[in-house]
């Protein structure tokens, strides 16, 4: 089909009535960006999952960051978006500003030479994310090992795709169809998702990011509802089996574990930690279970279950806005609270 052909079928689609969820926090800012919304049929609804890895991140993640960083002799280092997410009581940004030691790193091999400067320091690094970032903090760990940097540690918060998903559909979602996220994908491969189409008998859209690849893999979707598939419309970077090399580095150093999801509660297989041979480059990881929800009426468990729009939280624009975010849906770019507040979704 043209493109033209799409638009035209995905606005004119008169069937029965579909959710398709994004779980990728690109793809939802994407979406945004692109006007898709208003391209679909009323009968389309477009849903945003848990799609972003600091969102998801517990609060007693971000509780033992902190108390890390107010330690004497340690540095907290940590992407952007992670310093402004709450914790129970308060952010890392509010504990730098009382003297923590958190600096913010666009990579985390960044990391080495900082510890290689500063052997009496003790660094560790807020490792949080999904498939797509699990090879570098992997990486991370081949250069600690080779170079005998003993001054790094790992604090995890790595997240699963396929398991969350799971998770997802066996308790209720009630979901059409998924776009399957193509950064996590060109680890994964599409395949990682075969078993779930099979299992709930519904279709999975590997797709890109540009507007024309979303609405392709919009279209494919809504053509295979109920169909049992997985369809790759990002092949030019997502191969089937996905990155071999990457996924055997991983489980050189990482291996499955259950882990709690912020909002969600405990997924079973659904983190990684570090492997018991290497527990001395970590900070703790396995305790951190607990998660508080700071304001009670905070729905993005709700949000990311599919089950609300961000606009239906009574908080929405209110008292929650990415100025003075109630959860952490609203703090990062990629979380569908901010996305859609800054992108005036309804």
């Amino acid at each position: 089909m043209k493109l033209d052909e799409i638009k035209e079928f995905l606005s004119g689609y008169d069937g029965p009535e579909i959710n398709i969820m994004e779980v990728c926090g690109s793809h939802t800012g994407a979406i945004a960006k692109n006007g898709i919304p208003g391209m679909l049929s009323d009968k389309i609804h477009l849903l945003s999952g848990p799609g972003c890895p600091v969102c998801v991140t517990p609060s007693s993640y971000v509780d033992r960051l902190i108390e890390l960083s107010l330690t004497p002799g340690t540095v907290v280092a940590t992407f952007g978006d992670l310093i402004r997410v709450p914790g129970s009581e308060r952010s890392l940004s509010e504990a730098k500003g009382e003297g923590a030691r958190v600096i913010m790193l666009y990579s985390p091999l960044d990391i080495l030479a900082l510890a290689e400067k500063e052997p009496q320091t003790t660094f560790v690094f807020a490792a949080v994310g999904f498939e797509t970032t699990t090879p570098v903090y992997a990486l991370l760990m081949d250069q600690l090992v080779s170079r005998g940097v003993n001054n790094v540690k790992l604090l995890t918060a790595i997240k699963t795709m396929p398991e969350v998903i799971d998770y997802l559909m066996a308790n209720g979602a009630e979901i059409s169809g998924f776009l399957a996220p193509g950064h996590v994908s060109v680890v994964t491969g599409a395949d990682a998702f075969k078993p779930l189409a099979d299992k709930y008998q519904m279709p999975f859209a590997v797709a890109g990011f540009k507007g024309t690849e979303l609405l392709v893999a919009l279209a494919g979707l809504v053509k295979q509802i109920g169909c049992p598939k997985v369809m790759n419309f990002y092949p030019q970077v997502v191969t089937a089996s996905g990155n071999q090399k990457a996924l055997a580095l991983i489980d050189r150093y990482f291996e499955p574990v259950d882990a709690v999801w912020r909002g969600l509660g405990t997924v079973a297989g659904s983190g990684r930690v570090l492997r018991a041979e290497f527990s001395r480059f970590d900070a703790g990881s396995a305790a951190l279970s607990e998660d508080v929800k700071v304001n009670k009426a905070c729905c993005c468990d709700r949000v990311l279950m599919g089950r609300m729009k961000p606009t239906e939280c009574p908080l929405f624009g209110k008292v929650c806005t990415p100025i003075k975010p109630q959860g952490a849906c609203m703090v990062s770019t990629e979380g569908s609270c901010h996305s859609w507040f800054v992108n005036h979704r309804t």
